[in-house]
């Protein structure tokens, strides 16, 4: 079993509105996840994305793989950065 940090979306026509889960790579989309992780709303200038850090970086040591979009945000919040950072000290 893969397991993914990706995005479902929620909110209506011409308003998207983002959760962050972690869900199985078979799963559909919008369908069945393991945990919410976060929420990202593309609407707002800039977008703001809320994050809970250390669920993702636990899934992220687990071997769960981002998705392209989900790993730029991921980038831009600064977690990837504190996973290389806790990872060169072990």
């Amino acid at each position: 079993m893969s397991v993914k940090i990706r995005l479902t979306r929620l909110g209506g026509k011409k308003k998207p509105f983002y959760r962050i889960v972690v869900a199985d790579s078979n799963a559909p989309r919008d369908g069945k996840f393991l945990e919410i992780v976060g929420t990202y709303d593309p609407t707002k200038n800039p977008a703001k994305a809320e994050i809970k850090e250390d669920a993702v970086l636990g899934w992220l040591r687990k071997g769960a793989i981002p998705s392209e979009t989900v790993g730029k945000v991921l980038n831009k919040a600064g977690v990837l950065a504190k996973l290389k950072q806790a990872d060169s000290r072990q």
